[in-house]
């Protein structure tokens, strides 16, 4: 029978990041020999070669790579038992990982992230702001407790949804572009007009290019930057539109900065979802969490 623990999965794990035996016994506080021991061990145990010596380096072996395929997740679930365990302190202590895509990283979490710390100072809270699908699959792999994003409804067999508030996508120019003087903006004018793209990871940029293959249109010129706030300051220049969430400039269009309108012909729905991974247990503490959103 194997002896696989959970320290030797975290071996494999941390020598396919840092491929030196010293930085992992220093990182899992062991001595060097140790270390080596245990990686000899699995080799036995398994019968077959899971690390190679390469330049100074350690490298996984094919039959490596395959262990370290569920080491990770085996890590990750052993972490996420760990922190749920933990919940069970009448909400005193405990951690929450979030991710969320910037829109609701920014104009709606952050109220909300001062308000829960407040009333629960022994709550450790850990934001992590990426892309949708990116949130996605960190919920996949038990990397976080909780996913808000903004995005068009979807379904994904293992995780679970549920819709926190509307986030549609508006049409923004400068108070000075020759859209706002009209009556009637059609996706003909939209598309001839020099337009900035999300980029392409984006949920906005697909629903953009979404709409102009409903439209059947092609932009005549366009920018694609990486960064809403670079596209705000792009539009503000007075040439360029975009499609962006109706939360991220309603600032900017109160001060007179940016004028928005409706997008004509937009058949898509977007929303602010919160999302969690159905095989993670519910807790009190997520429970609690998940009560700030609504």
């Amino acid at each position: 029978m194997l002896n696989l623990n959970l320290l030797k999965l975290h071996i494999v794990e941390l020598l396919e990041k840092h491929n030196k035996i010293t930085t992992v016994a220093d990182i899992l506080k062991l001595k060097q020999p140790t270390v080596t021991f245990h990686m000899k061990n699995m080799e036995r145990d398994f019968g077959v070669k899971l690390f190679e010596s390469r330049m100074g380096k350690i490298i996984l072996t094919d039959a490596g790579y395959a262990l370290l395929h569920y080491a990770v997740k085996i890590n990750a679930l052993a972490a996420e038992a760990e922190r749920v365990v933990l919940e069970f302190d009448t909400l005193r202590k405990g951690s929450i990982r979030i991710g969320a895509s910037y829109v609701p990283a920014t104009y709606v979490l952050p109220a909300l992230l001062h308000r829960f710390g407040k009333e629960h100072p022994g709550i450790q809270l850990s934001l992590f702001v990426k892309t949708a699908p990116v949130i996605k699959n960190m919920l996949e792999h038990h990397e976080i407790d909780i996913g808000i994003i903004s995005t068009e409804p979807f379904s994904a067999p293992g995780l679970l949804t549920e819709a926190i508030c509307a986030d549609d996508l508006v049409l923004i120019c400068s108070p000075t572009h020759p859209l706002v003087s009209l009556e009637n903006v059609t996706p003909e004018l939209i598309s001839s007009s020099p337009f900035v793209l999300h980029g392409k990871e984006s949920s906005t940029r697909r629903m953009t290019e979404t709409w102009l293959e409903h439209h059947e249109r092609r932009l005549s010129s366009y920018l694609e930057l990486d960064s809403l706030e670079a596209i705000k300051q792009t539009v503000m220049f007075g040439e360029h539109v975009s499609f962006v969430s109706r939360m991220a400039v309603q600032a900017e269009v109160q001060r007179g900065l940016l004028q928005m309108r409706p997008i004509p012909g937009n058949l898509i729905e977007r929303y602010v979802f919160a999302v969690t991974n159905k095989e993670r247990h519910r807790s009190a503490l997520i429970n609690q969490f998940s009560n700030y959103l609504y």
